[in-house]
């Protein structure tokens, strides 16, 4: 940005991590607009993969957010290395963590299910990961070859297939594996905001559901408290440079209609992963008073005690009303 000092590599950064290759993304990525303001700036304070410096704006016309430049295409392995939580997380958090998880996610499912007015015989799972949410389905009874799984890297794809799902190694943008106007249900926890092309990504989507079929999305939300209090540099739902497109629930809804979907549900989840991430960058890489040490504390992966402080904080303030950091909207396919 013109006029602005670059920032330094905080303490503790990697000094060797690389400068990778970046793209321009001048126009906002939901209604084209060219149109924007200055929003936030920040470097990959999780994992260290880079050391580029990134820059969020925010478009004028819908308010939808999203880092230019962002890391090329060809960049993506680097940025999620072998090692990245989402694909070893039944691993790396403790039992009494996942069982939390587990706990949060079967609520979260009867909620959906509540809502969408009819049993799924079909579902579709973006970014399923190790597959918790396509065998949750195989437990309720549907059929394995009717339960889809799209995921980015091969290893649990295999696994998954070995076990009669019907997983595979691709992007939606890249997929001609799901038949068009056969998912009843398709949901993506937590992807949108990783992909290229969102809109485009919802209007195939759109195409693969049947007609009154439904997708629900959760996705950060930058209409809320810890956004506020960290927002300028260390809020956890940034997630640099992974997170390419952030949204509010109009900006999202906005997305959902230019796609031809029907907002049904705007609903909100614990954010408690936003909260603990926001915690654990201020205090391991604040240049005045940096502290590892307590970062470790916060770090979700490790810091139970906080995961539970946290949890149990969203969960008090989604009750009495107030908007979560993780947002949670449903939209129908019209049936005409």
């Amino acid at each position: 940005m013109i006029g602005m000092q670059p920032l330094p590599l905080p303490p503790g950064f990697n000094p060797d991590a690389p400068l990778i290759e970046t793209e321009a993304i001048p126009a906002c990525p939901t209604c084209g607009g060219d149109r924007r303001g200055f929003y936030a700036r920040g470097q990959d304070y999780e994992l260290d993969t880079c050391r580029n410096e990134w820059h969020f704006w925010r478009c004028t016309d819908c308010g939808t957010v999203w880092p230019d430049p962002r890391p090329a295409v060809h960049e993506l392995g680097t940025i999620y290395p072998p090692h990245y939580y989402s694909y070893q997380l039944s691993e790396r958090i403790s039992p009494i963590a996942l069982a939390g998880k587990d706990f949060l996610d079967r609520r979260k499912f009867g909620g959906i299910l509540k809502r969408i007015g009819f049993k799924p015989s079909s579902f579709l799972d973006i970014g399923c990961g190790d597959g918790r949410y396509l065998k949750l389905f195989a437990d309720r009874g549907m059929d394995k070859q009717k339960i889809y799984g799209l995921e980015l890297s091969e290893e649990p794809v295999a696994r998954l297939r070995e076990q009669g799902f019907q997983a595979f190694h691709r992007r939606v943008e890249d997929c001609e594996d799901v038949p068009s106007e056969s998912i009843d249900l398709a949901t993506m926890f937590h992807v949108i905001e990783h992909v290229a092309d969102p809109l485009s990504v919802v209007r195939q989507i759109s195409d693969w559901l049947t007609p009154g079929g439904v997708l629900a999305v959760e996705t950060p939300n930058i209409d809320s408290l810890d956004r506020r209090l960290f927002h300028k540099r260390w809020w956890g739902g940034y997630h640099i440079p992974r997170h390419w497109t952030l949204f509010d629930p109009k900006s999202l809804t906005r997305l959902f209609e230019e796609a031809g979907l029907e907002v049904t549900y705007v609903g909100y989840q614990t954010g408690h992963s936003f909260w603990m991430y926001s915690m654990h960058h201020l205090a391991r890489y604040n240049s005045s008073i940096p502290m590892p040490w307590l970062a470790n504390w916060f770090d979700p992966l490790k810091g139970l005690p906080f995961l539970i402080a946290f949890t149990g904080f969203d969960t008090i303030r989604r009750l009495l009303g107030f908007k979560t950091s993780a947002m949670l909207l449903m939209a129908r396919k019209p049936k005409a």
